[in-house]
């Protein structure tokens, strides 16, 4: 049985969050669930796509996909023991859920997500 599952979640950077917004609505043909001055979020066919302006404050510079696993902790304990980089470490970014991320040997940030 796989330890993750699957990759459900890809957050983007986006210089202009209005004209984001306004693509990425045609693009998926619905309004965004999640609407705020930091962060616009769609949910479509089982995946989240988010619009993070200016990178965030973990200062994204390209799209980031967040693979789900039922445990965080024990996730990054096993990608680092195999060569990842923590860039952001655990944390919980709202109704229990939590969010880090890694960076692999080549420097792709991969991101890590669960639920609780």
């Amino acid at each position: 049985m796989s330890s993750t599952q699957g990759i459900k979640t890809v957050l983007h950077p986006v210089s202009d969050l209005a004209a984001s917004k306004e693509m990425y609505t045609a693009l998926l043909g619905i309004p965004p669930q999640a609407d705020a001055p930091y962060y616009v979020g769609y949910e479509v066919e089982g995946q989240h796509i988010g619009l993070v302006p200016g990178g965030g404050p973990q200062g994204m510079t390209s799209p980031v996909a967040y693979w789900h696993v039922p445990d965080i902790e024990a996730k990054l304990a096993e990608v680092t023991a195999a060569g990842a980089t923590v860039k952001e470490a655990a944390h919980d970014v709202g109704d229990g859920r939590l969010v880090a991320t890694v960076a692999d040997r080549d420097g792709n940030v991969l991101g890590l997500l669960q639920d609780r």
